[in-house]
């Protein structure tokens, strides 16, 4: 593993962007050493973002070789979408310090955890995952991968969440209830049976609104 002065990890950011502040001060907490971003906004390129050179676009990120790397932007097709296109990246896990995760929760690559948030026992989080500030996830939980569970978002326990699914803003999920994948719930909803792929459902309790184009 590449390491540099003070024995810090180093690691490459995709996407420069206000998500990207959350991520660059999680890999702060955990001592991270940030070496470049990279974005497709030519305006960032060449200039800095929170005091780190943005150096390129997102496909020169890609062609980078053998790096540690986190996708720190919060669209979920496009997480996917870059990963698609990167296959020489070992992909970071960043979890803040003032989080907390159970011991046996399970999370895969490339999924970002935020300050404050909660995990509990025997949940799996896939990769590519944003748990965001605040956000509860309770016991035996399945989040799929480029998932997003937004800030201050609930979940009760033995909830599935599908492959790209949006959970949004201070909105909360029951237990024992199954969202399929790449659905949008809405700020504030409260899901209370199930949905399934390719909806977005806004409310109390959650209702479908509209298909979502695939």
């Amino acid at each position: 593993m590449k390491t540099i002065k003070n024995n810090k990890k180093e690691v490459y950011i995709a996407g420069s962007g206000g998500h990207a502040k959350v991520v660059i001060g999680t890999l702060f907490e955990l001592e991270y050493h940030i070496e470049a971003m990279y974005d497709d906004d030519n305006r960032k390129q060449g200039n800095s973002f929170c005091g780190i050179p943005v150096l390129g676009s997102i496909d020169s990120f890609c062609k980078l070789q053998y790096i540690n790397g986190i996708i720190a932007i919060g669209d979920n097709q496009i997480r996917k979408k870059i990963v698609s296109g990167c296959k020489s990246i070992t992909w970071e896990t960043a979890i803040h310090p003032t989080a907390y995760v159970h011991e046996s929760v399970r999370i895969g690559e490339g999924t970002v955890v935020f300050a404050g948030a909660v995990i509990q026992p025997d949940t799996v989080i896939g990769s590519h995952v944003i748990v965001n500030t605040g956000a509860t996830i309770d016991h035996d939980c399945m989040i799929g991968d480029y998932a997003h569970i937004a800030p201050g978002a609930h979940l009760g326990g033995q909830v599935r969440i599908g492959e790209g699914t949006l959970v949004g803003l201070s909105s909360s999920v029951i237990q024992n209830i199954a969202i399929g994948d790449w659905a949008v719930i809405g700020a504030g909803a409260a899901v209370i049976k199930e949905l399934p792929s390719n909806v977005t459902a806004v409310g109390i309790p959650a209702q479908i609104i509209k298909q979502n184009k695939q």
